[in-house]
């Protein structure tokens, strides 16, 4: 969901997320079991310049846009997979009817209120939590790789915290999920940064929201993360399907990636 720095980023400090994990822990008495569950995909219409943007480096833009295409296409059929959860996708108003034709048969698409990736997540928890408080999670499109357990897992941490994160390995989060919106808590700058999750953490502290964890995954922002899920979709491609037969059909170009950057 946010683009991060490579592993070595700074980290919130140990003592601090003891803390905070620990203040996850604690029971939070009197809460009514939402009834229902959605996931959210934060999606975009595959257009060039706008998706992967710092895949553009690394590979041909129209190399780029077939791998994005089968990402979404990939978390879909995950997001589906689930039983007794919604799922629909939040974008910007202008990619709205071009993911309407792309997606729109198979999930609800909704257009976000405002710019930028704060907006669309303040967007996705004002939506769909309008009615009534339930199990609202947030969900980037480049983690189709993800177990559907872990998603499930996420739904049912919701149900005894405030909060829920599943933070990436680069400083950013794959998912975010709630019961019912909180304006001030994603902030504006910093989304796509090694200091997301930070931020996030920050403000859900200050916020007094009790907070649980997925455990930590990896998205597709970098030539390394590529070559990551290359090697894992190799032994495994039926966790993405769309994203494995990428892989074959972009053999050599990919090849070429794993030689200049020196991987084995």
């Amino acid at each position: 969901m946010s683009a991060g720095a490579k592993p070595s980023a700074v980290r919130l400090s140990e003592s601090r997320c003891i803390a905070i994990c620990m203040n996850s822990l604690k029971p939070t008495p009197g809460r009514n079991v939402p009834s229902k569950r959605t996931l959210v995909i934060m999606a975009k219409a595959p257009r060039p310049g706008v998706v992967k943007t710092r895949l553009n480096q690394s590979l041909p833009g129209e190399a780029v846009i077939a791998l994005y295409r089968c990402l979404l296409e990939d978390t879909v059929r995950l997001a589906t997979s689930l039983s007794g959860v919604e799922v629909a996708a939040m974008c910007r108003s202008s990619d709205e009817e071009e993911l309407v034709e792309l997606l729109g048969s198979r999930i609800r698409i909704v257009a976000q209120t405002g710019v930028g990736l704060a907006a669309g997540l303040n967007s996705v928890f004002r939506h769909f939590t309008a009615d009534s408080e339930r199990e609202v999670i947030a969900f980037n499109s480049d983690s189709p790789h993800l177990s559907a357990s872990v998603l499930m897992s996420a739904f049912e941490i919701l149900t005894r915290r405030d909060l829920v994160i599943g933070p990436t390995n680069d400083g950013g989060y794959y998912l975010v999920g709630a019961k019912r919106p909180h304006p001030t808590l994603f902030e504006t700058d910093g989304l796509g940064t090694s200091s997301a999750l930070d931020r996030l953490l920050s403000k859900a502290e200050s916020l007094r929201l009790s907070t649980g964890f997925t455990e930590p995954f990896y998205d597709i922002d970098v030539a390394e993360d590529l070559l990551r899920l290359e090697h894992e979709l190799r032994f495994a491609p039926q966790k993405a399907p769309q994203t494995a037969a990428w892989f074959s059909d972009w053999k050599t170009t990919v090849e070429h990636l794993r030689q200049r950057i020196g991987e084995p």
